[in-house]
């Protein structure tokens, strides 16, 4: 029996004794104290009047002290229990008597992935599954979570893990089982699932990067710590040489490099297309791309417009690149040196952390508390404490704050102090993304994205979560492309490809003139995604 219920029952039967005490009170004080008997019933409707308030009819007056005090006390029992007692009773047994009543249990669902506890990390997976056509069942043991992931429309079975509500998400013919609780209940419903017979794949989202062998031992497949996931994803984004926005460019050495400019908010370039800038006419420097809210624009389109504090991914030697901008008023290049701040030294920043300086970056962390790998305590919304941390002097800001509310300020400070540093930030809930780029951050990931991309990589076999566009410079041959120039035959239209250098004996060319032409024997370097390159390679076999 539900609680509600239990206490309705209760009420009745409280509200039966006060009626009864009553009317047999009046009935003894109106023949004793008044010298006016009355009947059983004429009492019983006195007591009904006075606790509902409703009033007495003919019995509007009483002579005797004891019957008055009496009286006067039945009547503010009365309004105590219609107007206090009655609603904290009353009302919830309504509304659970005419609220939509939750699933209990999923029994035709097939082929579908349960997902055991809903939060931020399986937000993005519930979507992108959806999208594949993978059917989900979650199982919520909170009631007004339930409540509200099915008024949302999704499929939700309300029960408690102890009462077997994996046995009733038909769990025998689901593809795979997620648990996203807490550690201790998650190896709990890893074990469950296991008696109940469940052979397929069982993925654990841990807390604690020490559980995830018990997990395993426990019986998951597959056992994830988003946070570490998480620190990985800021810390490729911050640092080249974690993850290189161009790959393969190393491979050329000192010849060609990748640099980044960011537009200035006062540029003239604000607004133009990458035709109307003419920025392809600065011999030399290949534009690649364009940052903009957190996305690389690849291959760049003479109708691309240039965004205000969007970022420009360039290609060309050292000269070249220093050439250009000067040549365009408004573009101001990123650093490459001085160390990464830090702010937030939990465990996602520890993480950032580390990888950037085990790849030989240089870091510095400031937090609200002392602890391991913290250089400077302090709050990052202090202007005081982050010119203390050198702010001015940094490669990027690594926002790795525990409460996004903070973050966003933090964001917006920093912009103001610096408008030209990179600004990579952590984020808890998925619906702050947007803000946090409304506030100038240049990265926002959240733990959804990252771990609703690794989940669906390990389900579905592909990476339909992209977090950016990965550019990579191939060697090609001119093969089908002799006595033509660079620009000639629209190859970056045609292919989405451009090319950044030619290798020509022992020379590496990056400005192509007028009456440039490939011969045989060059070798050619082009940028562009994967689609590019597979589209180049269709157009123009290798031979």
């Amino acid at each position: 029996m539900l609680r509600s219920h239990k206490r309705f029952l209760q009420l009745a039967g409280a509200l039966v004794v006060i009626l009864l005490v009553l009317a047999t009170l009046y009935l003894l004080g109106m023949e004793h104290l008044e010298g006016k008997p009355r009947t059983f019933w004429q009492a019983l409707q006195f007591a009904a009047g006075t606790t509902s308030t409703t009033g007495y009819g003919v019995e509007t007056s009483w002579t005797h002290p004891v019957m008055v005090v009496f009286v006067v006390i039945a009547q503010f029992l009365g309004v105590t229990f219609m107007f206090m007692v009655l609603p904290i009773f009353l009302i919830p047994f309504l509304e659970e008597r005419f609220e939509t009543k939750l699933p209990n249990e999923m029994s035709e669902a097939t082929d579908h992935v349960v997902i055991f506890d809903y939060g931020p990390t399986v937000a993005t997976l519930i979507t992108e599954l959806t999208q594949e056509g993978v059917a989900t069942v979650i199982i919520d043991e909170d009631e007004a979570e339930a409540r509200h992931l099915h008024a949302q429309g999704h499929q939700v079975i309300y029960g408690n893990l102890d009462e077997g509500v994996l046995a009733k998400s038909n769990l025998r013919h689901a593809r795979a089982l997620i648990v996203n609780g807490s550690d201790d209940r998650n190896a709990a419903t890893i074990i469950t699932a296991r008696q109940l017979g469940f052979a397929g794949e069982i993925l654990a989202l841990v807390e604690d990067p020490f559980h995830r062998q018990p997990m395993i031992l426990a019986g998951a497949t597959g056992a994830y710590t988003p946070r570490h996931v998480l620190g990985a994803a800021l810390a490729a984004r911050a640092s080249q040489k974690v993850s290189p926005t161009v790959g393969g460019i190393q491979h050329l050495g000192s010849k060609l490099q990748v640099a980044e400019a960011r537009i200035t908010r006062d540029s003239e370039l604000i607004g133009k297309t990458l035709e109307e800038a003419a920025l392809d006419q600065h011999a030399g420097v290949s534009v690649i791309g364009q940052w903009v809210g957190g996305k690389l624009v690849a291959p760049p389109t003479p109708g691309m417009r240039l965004e205000a504090g969007g970022i420009l991914v360039l290609v060309g030697n050292d000269e070249s690149i220093r050439e250009f901008l000067n040549l365009c008023a408004g573009a101001r290049r990123l650093r490459r040196d001085g160390p990464f701040l830090i702010a937030g030294g939990g465990e996602v920043g520890r993480k950032v952390a580390q990888l950037l300086t085990d790849c030989g970056e240089k870091t510095f962390i400031i937090d609200t508390r002392p602890g391991p790998g913290v250089d400077l305590v302090g709050n990052a919304l202090d202007v005081a404490i982050l010119h203390q941390a050198g702010l001015e002097n940094v490669q990027a800001v690594i926002l790795a704050l525990s409460a996004d509310a903070t973050t966003l300020f933090s964001t917006v400070i920093i912009r103001d102090l610096v408008p030209d540093v990179p600004i990579i930030a952590r984020v808890n809930s998925a619906e702050n993304v947007d803000r946090l780029y409304g506030a100038g951050a240049d990265f926002a990931l959240s733990i959804s994205q990252v771990s609703g991309q690794l989940l669906v990589l390990r389900l579905l076999g592909k990476e339909s979560v992209a977090v950016d566009t990965e550019l990579q410079v191939v060697k090609v041959s001119t093969s089908g492309l002799e006595k033509t120039h660079p620009k000639q035959g629209e190859l970056r239209e045609k292919t989405g490809c451009t090319v950044v250098a030619v290798e020509r004996g022992d020379a590496l060319l990056v400005k192509f003139d007028a009456n440039f032409e490939f011969q045989l024997g060059d070798a050619i370097y082009i940028c562009g995604n994967a689609d590019g390159v597979h589209k180049f390679s269709q157009m123009f076999p290798q031979k």
